[in-house]
């Protein structure tokens, strides 16, 4: 990509989210005070993923650029993410509801859940709906579709598999590195 093409991409595709990454990295990592670090190694693994044959869902590949960055800074500290609250007297207030980053993560990752049972084909987005909305059981969903209970089996891996998929090109299941040369976060 020419780098006037890749300067509009970024400053298209990328930058916008650097807000929700930020607040995203407070959130999630509010121990860590290298919040800008992660951010300039985020855009780095970025674009040399872009250069490398592209990145087909920005947003995702950043905050789980992001995310793996942050693990790694922990890791090289010998750190763990959280820290352990020793005193609860201390604490006055204790709040049940998810931060704001935790609200995204779960919000985007719905939408990208639907999304991919969405793309299913019609008998497959039959069978996992059947099985993981209504409960039934692989018979009572082969009794219910007419079909037998082997089809649903075949149905249910192959309708796993394409989940799978589709939430691996989104950077949202951590998969092997790859042996072919492609890109990951």
């Amino acid at each position: 990509m020419p780098p006037s093409e890749q300067a509009r991409w970024f400053t298209e595709e990328v930058q916008p989210h650097e807000p929700a990454l930020r607040a995203y990295l407070q959130a999630r990592f509010p121990t860590l005070e290298e919040h800008d670090d992660i951010v300039q190694e985020t855009y780095a693994r970025l674009l040399r993923a872009q250069s490398n044959g592209g990145v087909r869902y920005p947003k995702a590949f950043l905050f789980t650029a992001a995310r793996n960055v942050a693990f790694d800074l922990f890791r090289r500290r010998g750190a763990k993410p959280t820290e352990a609250v020793t005193d609860l007297v201390e604490l006055t207030v204790l709040e049940d509801r998810p931060g704001v980053g935790e609200q995204l993560d779960q919000t985007y990752e719905l939408e990208v859940l639907a999304d991919a049972v969405r793309a299913l084909p019609d008998r497959c987005r039959q069978v996992i709906m059947l099985r993981y909305l209504d409960g039934l059981a692989y018979k009572e969903i082969a009794v219910q579709l007419g079909i037998s209970a082997e089809t649903v089996k075949v149905h249910m891996a192959k309708g796993m598999r394409r989940c799978a998929a589709f939430f691996a090109e989104r950077g949202l299941l951590e998969i092997a590195p790859p042996t072919t040369g492609e890109a990951t976060p």
